[in-house]
This record gives C-alpha cells, sequence and structure tokens, in this order.
C-alpha cells in the first residue's frame, strides 16, 4: 500500500473532522495525522493515527458524543474496509511546557471498543501517557496538519531523554502479550532496539529490515514472518514456527537491555530523526 488515501480513508478523516468540530468549537485549536499514513506507508493492519490539541479539558457529555460517534466512524479490526481510528486528545496546558510524563486527556482506539460500547467513558486508570513523549516527537518529524495551527506553533521540542523513557517504559509489560499479540509486540521490540542503537525513528517494516540484518540467523525467520504479515502479503499464523518466536524476543530483549545500558540520558547531542 501506499501514502494514498483512499475514498473511504478520506471520508473517515472528514467525519472525524466533523464530529471534533462539532463538539469543541473554538476549543479545537489543532488536529494532526500521523503514524503509518505519513512514514512508511499505510499497511494491511495500520490504523488512522490522529492527535488533537484542545484549549481545555473535555466534559463528560463532550466524551461521550466522541465515543458515539468513533464507534460509528472507525473500523473494526479485520472487519469490512473501514480502517481503526486511535485518536488522542491533549490539553495544550498539559503538554506545553514540557513536564515528563505528560497527561492525556481522551484517547479512542479500537482495542477499547467493547468497554466504550458496556458504557465506560473513561476505561483508563491513569491520564498519565508517557507514550505522549513519542507521539509528539514523531508528529514535529512528519505530520499532516487536518485543522488549526502548525506542530511546530504548539508541541513542545520533547528532550531526548524524555523520549528515550518512553520508549523503554513498557518493555517489561510487552513479554507478557507475545503469546496472543505475536507481531506488535515483535515489532515493537524491533523498533526499540533499532532507535536505542541509531537515534532513528522507523516504520515498522523498516524497523523490522534493520532487526534482520542484526540477528542471527536461527532468528530472522520470526521477524521475517513479522514483516511480512504487517504488510499484508502473509495472513496471520505463528504455528510452523512458534518454538523460535520467544527464543527471537528473548534476545531482542537482551540486546535492548545491552543497549540501554549504554544510554547517557543526560548527553544533550543526542535527538531523535526520521530514518532514512
Amino acid at each position: 500500500m501506499t501514502n494514498t488515501y483512499n475514498h473511504e480513508m478520506q471520508q473517515q478523516l472528514k467525519e472525524s473532522l466533523e464530529l471534533l468540530k462539532m463538539i469543541l468549537g473554538p476549543d479545537l485549536l489543532a488536529v494532526y495525522l500521523y503514524g503509518s499514513s505519513l512514514v512508511g506507508g499505510l499497511q494491511r493492519y495500520s490504523d488512522i493515527d490522529l492527535f488533537v490539541i484542545t484549549n481545555r479539558q473535555t466534559t463528560m457529555e463532550e466524551r461521550r458524543r466522541l465515543v458515539n460517534g468513533l464507534l460509528q466512524i472507525s473500523g473494526i479490526y479485520m472487519q469490512g474496509t473501514k480502517r481503526p481510528i486511535e485518536m488522542t486528545l491533549v490539553e495544550k496546558t498539559a503538554i506545553n511546557p514540557w513536564n515528563y510524563p505528560a497527561q492525556f486527556d481522551f484517547q479512542y482506539g479500537e482495542w477499547l471498543r467493547t468497554s466504550f460500547e458496556a458504557g465506560q467513558i473513561t476505561p483508563w486508570t491513569t491520564h498519565e501517557m508517557p507514550d505522549l513523549a513519542l507521539i509528539i516527537t514523531q508528529i514535529l518529524l512528519k505530520s499532516h496538519t487536518l485543522s488549526g495551527l502548525e506542530p511546530k506553533q504548539l508541541l513542545p521540542d520533547v528532550p531526548w531523554r524524555d523520549y528515550i523513557k518512553a520508549l523503554l517504559c513498557d518493555q517489561s509489560r510487552l513479554i507478557a502479550d507475545l503469546e496472543h499479540d505475536t507481531r506488535n509486540v515483535l515489532l515493537t521490540y524491533a523498533r526499540t532496539w533499532s532507535t536505542l542503537k541509531t537515534n532513528a525513528f522507523r516504520s515498522k517494516q523498516d524497523a523490522a529490515d534493520w532487526v534482520i540484518h542484526h540477528l542471527p540467523k536461527e532468528h530472522q525467520p520470526v521477524m521475517q514472518r513479522a514483516k511480512l504479515i504487517c504488510m499484508g502479503v502473509e495472513n496471520e499464523h505463528w504455528d510452523d514456527i512458534h518454538s523460535l518466536v520467544k527464543p527471537c524476543a528473548e534476545y531482542m530483549i537482551d540486546q535492548i537491555h545491552q543497549a540501554s545500558l549504554l544510554v547517557n540520558l543526560n548527553d544533550p547531542g543526542n535527538v531523535i530523526r526520521l530514518a532514512e
């Protein structure tokens, strides 16, 4: 797939923007499209990633209206042709001036659909989101402004040390998801390892390529499979190489750990860039 947005995705973007403007009015400061749409190209399992900056926190009623709208606009994973939407709302003063970890106001994602459909409008246990360091950096590197001011006018520069801390903060949790979310866990490890070693942000498939060139031969088939599934070349299947998956993941975990030991979080010369 390419970065060309088909009619259905354009319609989803239009409806999402209309929903936000209708609910937030003049308190909507900006909406940015980022992620796979801009870096690496939309793949079979790619979401539509939207980042929304507001002038104030949303009310419970506004969140309810957002949920009701997005449940209709967003596609369900592997059902139909509409893409899933991941939308994160942040209040401007919660991210600028910058403090780590920053806080989000509201988030919609398909992994929350069941909770939303059950009437849980705020199914999260905390508003702290270390990942905002990653998201904001990605948007400043490459994004498309759908509404409002350009990113540099609203978003802070995230210190490199905070980006690295956010990159590493969920590593211990990931291994528990390996069995039921194999592809995503492996690709997350690939991105983490490649970024730690190169200070560059890559698409999932490009991170898989980087890792394949740095893995021992016995682990390469696992990441080759993860890459091909991500690209939609193969369907999700792991049974034939199941015994190879955990050793590959553990090897990458060890490499990430070794690389993290060499990180100097106070080095002012380090910056995150887009991989060439």
